[in-house]
C-alpha cells in the first residue's frame, strides 16, 4: 500500500497496528452501510480498491450481501499538495510544519500568511505545468474553490505576478472556509445540541450497521 509505505518511512519509530489495519477498517466503514458512491481523494483510490476486492470476494463466496462501491473523485483538488513542498500531498497529520497545511478552522489571517509563503518558481507566470508543481498546485486549489477551469485561471492572471495570484487564492480559500469556521464556533457553544446529534445519528448508524452485520453472520454460519 502506497500510503503505508509513505507513512512508515516518515514515522519509522511509530509503525503501529493502526497504520497497518487502516485500509480494512476503512472498508468496514464503507461496507457496513452499503455505500454505493464514496467521495475520496486520489490518495485513497488504492484503499477503495481493496474495499471493492473484499466486497466482491465475499459476495462470490457467500452470496450477494455487500454493495460494491464506486469512487467519486473530483476533477480538481483530488490530490492537494503541500504549500511548502508541492511534491508531497498536503497532510493534516504533518506536525513538522503547519505552514505546509491549510486547516478548516484556520483564522483568515493565518490562511493568507500560509499562501503568501507558498513555494512557486522563478518564472513568475501563472501557468499549469508538470515542471511548475508549486504554481500548478495553487491553480488546482483556486480552481477547486472557484469552479473556474485551468484555462480561465491562466487567462485571468496572465498579466499578473505570483504575489497577486497568491493573494487571490488565499482570499478564495478564506471565502470558502470562513463559514465553516464560524459555524463550528457557534455549534461548539451548544454542547447539548452536539450531544443530541451524536446520540441520534449513532443510533441510526448502529441500526444500519447491525442489519448488514446480521446478514454477514448468517451467510458465514454464525449462530444467532
Amino acid at each position: 500500500m502506497t500510503q503505508f509505505k509513505e507513512k512508515s518511512q516518515k514515522h519509522e519509530e511509530n509503525i503501529n497496528a493502526g497504520l497497518f489495519t487502516y485500509p480494512v477498517l476503512m472498508a468496514a466503514d464503507i461496507l457496513l452501510f452499503k455505500s454505493d458512491l464514496v467521495p475520496v481523494g486520489e490518495d485513497q483510490r488504492q484503499h477503495l480498491e481493496i474495499c471493492r476486492d473484499i466486497a466482491i470476494r465475499f459476495n462470490n463466496i457467500y452470496g450477494d450481501v455487500f454493495t460494491v462501491p464506486e469512487s467519486y473523485i473530483g476533477k480538481t483538488g483530488a490530490r492537494v499538495m503541500g504549500l511548502l513542498d508541492p511534491t508531497k500531498k498536503m497532510s493534516k497529520s504533518d506536525d513538522a510544519n503547519s505552514s505546509d497545511v491549510v486547516y478548516l478552522l484556520d483564522e483568515p489571517n493565518i490562511i493568507v500568511s500560509k499562501f503568501k509563503k507558498a513555494v512557486t518558481d522563478s518564472e513568475n507566470q501563472v501557468r499549469f505545468s508538470p515542471d511548475k508543481p508549486g504554481i500548478s498546485n495553487l491553480i488546482s486549489i483556486y480552481s477547486s474553490v472557484t469552479k473556474k477551469t485551468v484555462a480561465e485561471i491562466e487567462k485571468e492572471f496572465e498579466n499578473t505576478g505570483y504575489g497577486a495570484f497568491k493573494t487571490a487564492v488565499a482570499d478564495a480559500v478564506v471565502c470558502e472556509l470562513e463559514p465553516i469556521r464560524k459555524r463550528y464556533e457557534e455549534l461548539s457553544k451548544d454542547k447539548s445540541y452536539i450531544d443530541g446529534v451524536i446520540k441520534k445519528n449513532a443510533q441510526i448508524a448502529n441500526e444500519m450497521a447491525e442489519r448488514t452485520l446480521r446478514k454477514v453472520e448468517k451467510k458465514i454460519g454464525f449462530p444467532e
